[in-house]
């Protein structure tokens, strides 16, 4: 299907996104084995740096470190930061350009971020933390930038709507945020990869059901509206993802 058939299809509305699902995902649950776990976690990562994941959250990253003060380590938080894939991505790929930034990488599960401790162990440039997207202790302009991936779909509308609050309030420079989009192709693609790339329970349950849990773009900017966040970029990658990045004062690329 060429571009121009996909368009015709979205305006018949034969490929409008299917009604958002208050299901609960598997992952969200409690009690889960931790055998079982790690592997979703492993399925998670391979998603995130196969399918755009990762590279939605590289591809914005350099406007936002070109905005934070010099003579210092750039300041990040990942919040819902599973097993901090996403950082150790970042701080790879930050160290090939000699650029300094220290980490923090945040969950609010302590049996995930004891999966992230094992992934990150002594990396000099990450820390972990325990702490709530929706709420977190900390002063504002904590950090430089605030990212948060594959996570906000996992809230429903109202602990969205804190979870971008708290991005930005803690983010002195800016935000990532970055996650899925609810279409209904993207929906049979999950469905369909979950079923022939893994075993897992948890990720044959909740991959597509994420698709279902997650926003719209239309829906995300209501979400930032109603945050009281100004000035969001919202857009749209390949893999069905989606990206609103905000930032304050102007930048030039690195």
């Amino acid at each position: 299907m060429d571009s121009s058939q996909y368009t015709r299809m979205r305006e018949w509305g034969l490929l409008a996104p299917p009604a958002r699902s208050d299901a609960s995902e598997l992952l969200d649950g409690p009690d889960l084995d931790a055998t079982e776990l790690a592997a979703n976690f492993r399925d998670i990562q391979r998603v995130n740096r196969l399918l755009g994941g990762t590279a939605t959250v590289i591809r914005h990253l350099p406007r936002l470190l070109a905005a934070t003060p010099p003579g210092r380590p750039a300041t990040i938080l990942d919040l819902a930061t599973g097993t901090a894939d996403i950082p150790l991505a970042i701080a790879s790929w930050a160290q090939r350009r000699s650029i300094p930034v220290t980490i923090v990488a945040s969950d609010a599960s302590e049996d995930v971020l004891a999966l992230a401790g094992r992934a990150v162990g002594d990396h000099p440039d990450i820390t972990l933390d325990r702490l709530d997207a929706r709420a977190v202790a900390l002063p504002d302009r904590s950090f430089d930038i605030v990212l948060c991936s594959l996570s906000l779909h996992h809230f429903a509308p109202d602990d969205a709507v804190r979870v971008l609050r708290e991005m930005d309030r803690l983010a002195g420079t800016g935000f990532i945020l970055n996650d899925l989009r609810r279409d209904r192709l993207g929906y049979a693609a999950a469905w369909i990869a979950s079923r022939l790339t893994t075993r897992n329970r948890l990720t044959r349950n909740d991959a597509p059901l994420s698709v279902l849990r997650a926003y719209t773009p239309s829906e995300l900017a209501e979400l930032l509206e109603r945050a009281g966040v100004a000035g969001a970029s919202i857009s749209t990658h390949p893999w069905f993802r989606m990206a609103a990045v905000v930032t304050r004062g102007d930048a030039d690329v690195r």
